[in-house]
């Protein structure tokens, strides 16, 4: 290990773990594997390695997380330009339960496309789920919603990825993340009120409490992480040429229960860049607006609802939510 820390080389190297921001990503979220899983379902592993081997100088199509791991990579960049001996930024790890033999063509697609994406955890058909704490995982985004709801009840920030329905243009200077706020950046306690209670019973507890914080949500570190950074830029003066941007698009009303969200957050010391109190309108159309690289919620309605008008959604299944629709 010394050695290998004590060789120069122009590459740029991964952060050491404990000082990343540690994104881990799915090879089905990073790349686009629709036709190769619907072989391994018809067909079996066998034929799904052989035709992974047989087409590994085959180019992988961009998949759901592709273009926020680009902006992830360009946030790090600027961050080499002006901390060039600093190890706190993203680092990307492709965690996959494929086998070791279909790597050489994720290999492929990740170097024809210029990711840095140096760690790799292939668990030949086990689940990587165990692996994430090893990897000291800060965000576990993949197209397995079984994998992210056990990555979930472990308490790692977990997300299902969806193709957006309708092909758009992101930003390349600027990382956007999109949050919802209750059982995303706050727990499930006020949504619990309105679904089992109502809407008016939840506007009362909101104001009964709105010097009260809310208690965090499974996305409520992630969130952190950002400011981090962006606090790092804030210091050489790059406040208003800050590479990373932040939203809150959340249904709750601004007048009726805003405040405690807005006060939750201050107590946290976190800021949001942007907050967008829907008031129960749907919230793609303020998304097609953002073209956020990544949009987190906890509902699938709002899933489905981004996706139909281009955004990258991501769903976490964490709260009252789940359970609602389930059933």
């Amino acid at each position: 290990k010394a050695f290998y820390d004590n060789q120069v080389t122009q590459r740029v190297r991964p952060p050491k773990p404990q000082n990343a921001i540690t994104v881990a990503v799915s090879s089905r979220a990073l790349f686009n594997l629709v036709e190769e899983q619907r072989i391994y379902e018809d067909q079996g592993l066998e034929k799904y390695v052989e035709y992974q081997q047989n087409n590994e100088n085959v180019i992988l199509k961009p998949g759901p997380a592709f273009y926020f791991v680009k902006a992830l990579e360009r946030v790090n960049a600027r961050l080499l330009e002006l901390y060039p001996d600093d190890e706190e930024r993203f680092d990307i790890v492709l965690m996959t339960n494929n086998h070791a033999q279909v790597g050489v063509r994720l290999i492929n697609s990740i170097n024809h496309y210029g990711l840095t994406i140096e760690r790799f955890c292939m668990t030949g058909g086990e689940s990587p789920i165990g692996y994430l704490t090893a990897y000291l995982t800060n965000l576990y985004l993949s197209a397995d919603s079984d994998k992210v709801q056990e990555a979930i009840e472990a308490g790692i920030a977990s997300a299902t990825m969806f193709t957006a329905n309708k092909d758009v243009v992101y930003s390349d200077t600027q990382l956007r993340v999109a949050f919802d706020g209750d059982a995303v950046i706050f727990s499930d306690e006020s949504e619990q009120i309105f679904k089992e209670q109502g809407l008016d019973r939840f506007f009362e507890h909101e104001q009964q409490n709105e010097n009260k914080p809310l208690a965090q949500g499974p996305l409520k570190g992630f969130l952190e992480d950002l400011g981090k950074l962006q606090k790092k830029f804030y210091a050489k003066n790059e406040r208003l040429n800050c590479p990373i941007r932040t939203y809150l698009v959340t249904a709750r009303s601004a007048a009726s229960s805003g405040a405690r969200v807005l006060k939750t957050l201050r107590s946290w010391g976190l800021e949001i860049d942007e907050a967008l109190f829907l008031a129960g309108a749907p919230k793609g159309p303020v998304l097609v607006k953002i073209r956020p690289h990544i949009f987190f919620d906890d509902q699938m309605f709002h899933i489905e609802g981004a996706q139909k008008l281009g955004t990258i959604a991501a769903h976490v299944p964490y709260g009252i939510a789940q359970k609602h629709q389930k059933s």
